[in-house]
């Protein structure tokens, strides 16, 4: 599972490994918006690590519950977070995920005969701190995106993103570096306002 090989992911150990995990993402996802911290203690079995501060908003949708997710501090998570997390999936301090963002460590062969029989592969995916994800944004296996990164809304990232840029479209494609421009403005020409940062 973890070294990029092909395996069979109906395997019965595995199959019986993976339902445990789901049974407690299933009880994540019928909280109460009441129970925060009945949510928090949950995150701290599902997930391999999950740093302080992180917040996920149900529903969660992971093939392994978290089991292979490393989040850091104060990660933010909106609606229908899909992490596909056959493998490891790494995000870093303060990155946020718009709602719908699909994580995929997963994929199968191109040969019909082989994929048929049930073989896939899984390559990690790393993702930085302080990124910020839009709503529907699609991160394919093995891909690394940098720190600060910005992916905008419905991009398709099927190769590396490097650290402080803005990118988007399908395939995702660097369209610029992250600028003084972004200092003075945080939407189109809303300028940003020091009194409104306090």
């Amino acid at each position: 599972m973890y070294l990029g090989e092909l395996y069979n992911a109906y395997d019965e150990e595995l199959v019986k490994q993976q339902t445990l995990c789901l049974e407690k993402q299933y009880d994540f996802n019928a909280t109460r918006p009441s129970e925060g911290e009945k949510r928090t203690k949950l995150l701290k079995e599902m997930f391999a690590d999950i740093g302080e501060n992180c917040y996920i908003e149900p529903p969660l949708h992971s093939n392994w519950g978290g089991h292979h997710v490393h989040f850091g501090n104060n990660v933010y998570a909106n609606f229908n977070l899909t992490l596909v997390d056959d493998n490891h999936i790494y995000v870093g301090d303060y990155t946020m995920f718009g709602p719908n963002v699909v994580i995929a460590t997963a994929g199968h062969p191109i040969l019909p005969e082989i994929r048929e029989k049930g073989y896939q592969y899984n390559i990690p995916v790393h993702i930085g701190k302080n990124c910020w994800l839009g709503a529907g944004v699609v991160v394919l296996p093995g891909v690394t995106i940098g720190d600060n990164s910005v992916i905008g809304a419905g991009s398709i990232v099927t190769k590396d993103i490097p650290a402080n840029v803005v990118a988007y479209g399908n395939p995702c494609r660097v369209v610029r570096e992250i600028s003084e421009h972004d200092r003075q403005y945080y939407f189109k020409d809303r300028k940003i306002k020091e009194k409104d940062l306090k």
